[in-house]
């Protein structure tokens, strides 16, 4: 079972490529030379999408998972890659935590 993590946090993008709950390999956006606030543009995402879309054509995969999650400017401009490609996907899971109650909220002051 192939699986593609996509973290998209709104300052960075980050891609893991797991084989059986085993990382391949993990890319983000800072490995390509995008530095600052230029790591969370689509454009940063797009490229890096390309990236790790011909590494798994290198490894003659041909169906993936794609867990997603974040909620970051990146995560749009990835999927598209992966959604025009070859590669037959097999399952898209949204795997973005959220608070159920948030957090506790202060205690009230005495005075």
């Amino acid at each position: 079972m192939y699986e593609i993590y996509i973290v998209s946090t709104k300052n960075n993008t980050i891609v893991t490529f797991k084989i059986l709950n085993k990382v391949i390999f993990c890319k983000s956006t800072g490995q390509l030379k995008f530095k600052g606030s230029k790591k969370s543009t689509p454009y940063a995402a797009q490229k890096l999408g390309e990236i790790v879309y011909y590494e798994i054509i290198k490894k003659n995969i041909k169906e993936i998972n794609l867990k997603i999650k974040g909620f970051g400017p990146g995560r749009d401009s990835i999927l598209r890659i992966f959604f025009e490609g070859k590669i037959n996907i097999k399952e898209v899971s949204d795997v973005t935590s959220f608070p159920h109650n948030g957090c506790r909220p202060k205690k009230k002051r005495r005075i």
